[in-house]
């Protein structure tokens, strides 16, 4: 079970949740993901390319503890552009709830100078309960 938590008197944030609370047997947690695929290779050169991939291999790693986007409770961006994730805010909208839903997590993005994959434009990391 989750349930967002929401101070009395603040706005409602768009796109993520201030804090989760969440009960269930199993804590998992995703290490983070970039936009390569299973065999470690690039195939987008692009934000929202990796962004999309970067997401699903998260769904992969939760999937294989019978986790899905339902259970995620938090989850870190790390970005190496804060202005291209700026103007891809549509973008990275639609393709978040292609693949999430409309289920929006406690979440954070913090922009870094650089990941350790020279090629990587965005790290993903989650913690789901089950």
């Amino acid at each position: 079970m989750h349930k967002t938590l929401l101070p009395e008197g603040w706005k409602r944030p768009k796109g993520y949740a201030n804090g989760v609370v969440a009960e269930g047997q199993s804590m998992i947690f995703c290490g983070g993901q970039i936009g390569w695929n299973s065999d470690e290779c690039f195939e987008h050169h692009d934000f929202i390319g990796q962004f999309r991939q970067a997401l699903e291999n998260v769904m992969a790693v939760l999937s294989t503890a019978g986790a899905g986007p339902e259970h995620v409770t938090r989850m870190t961006w790390y970005v190496t552009d804060r202005q291209q994730y700026l103007a891809d805010l549509g973008a990275v909208g639609r393709t978040y709830r292609e693949i999430m839903g409309k289920h929006f997590p406690a979440m954070s993005v913090v922009e870094v100078s650089a990941l350790i994959e020279d090629e990587a434009l965005v790290e993903i990391e989650a913690t789901a309960v089950k």
